[in-house]
Parts: C-alpha cells; structure tokens; sequence
C-alpha cells in the first residue's frame, strides 16, 4: 500500500472511489502519537487510498473531503 504525496490527487481519488462503490467504501483516519501524523485511508476492500501528514494545515482539508463524502452518504 502507497501513500499519496498530493492531497488533491488523493481527494479526487476518494471520491472517485466512493461514487463507483458506495456500498463497499470505508473511511478511516488514524493518528500516530509515536511520530505525530494523521493517517486517512479510504478502501473497499480492492483499491486502498491512503494519505499521511504532520501538518497542521491539512486538518481542514481533511475535514472539507469528511464533509464532502459525508454529504454523498446521506443524499445515497
């Protein structure tokens, strides 16, 4: 499993996910108190997106693409 190094590549591919396979799609953040980075990961089970960072700037970004799939969830 790689790691996206760009953030849009990795929102768009997210979504991109998402809307092939709704049903299947899962959406996972963790943070890694040993080296202080916040892990996102979207997957169905065949294709894993993940995405790793310590900058504080990218907590809002992360919570722009939550809300953004969020959406796509509700209004299924």
């Amino acid at each position: 499993m790689t790691y996206f190094t760009n953030w849009d590549e990795f929102a768009k591919s997210v979504e991109r996910l998402y809307a092939e396979n709704p049903e299947k799609c899962r959406f996972v953040t963790s943070f890694r108190h040993s080296d202080k980075s916040l892990i996102i990961k979207m997957t169905d089970d065949v294709v894993c997106l993940q995405y790793r960072t310590d900058q504080l700037q990218d907590v809002k970004k992360l919570e722009k693409l939550t809300g953004t799939v969020m959406k796509k969830m509700v209004s299924a």
